[in-house]
């Protein structure tokens, strides 16, 4: 392994270990803060993505290449999707639900769009 991904992994480990579920909260609610109710399908995703968000907690996700990662569950699965916050990327995911736990799907950006593309 080269010393500049060792320096990556080491990296992201420490951006992980930084993030609180109250620095998780806080971005989740300062982006429904900030979303655009103006119409009715966008109230009606704020409406639901509400009903499901949960504490943020930290959850184990798979991503392909066998790789797992510690994130932050923002919503409970409605029987088929989570949403969760990947603290190394800055980001929000969309997971499917699988036998072995959330599986990242490669939908990434705010935690609303996220929730909102399915």
């Amino acid at each position: 392994m080269r010393w500049s991904r060792r320096r990556r992994l080491w990296s992201d480990s420490l951006i992980a270990e930084r993030t609180t579920p109250e620095k998780v909260r806080r971005l989740v609610d300062e982006e429904i803060a900030a979303f655009d109710i103006t119409d009715r399908a966008r109230r009606k995703t704020l409406e639901a993505f509400e009903r499901l968000r949960v504490p943020p907690r930290e959850i184990s996700v798979q991503f392909s290449g066998g790789i797992t990662q510690e994130c932050w569950m923002v919503t409970r699965s409605n029987g088929q999707y989570s949403v969760v916050y990947l603290p190394t990327a800055g980001y929000f995911s969309l997971c499917v639900d699988s036998d072995f736990g959330p599986l990242d799907i490669g939908v990434h950006g705010p935690a609303l769009g996220c929730f909102g593309s399915v």
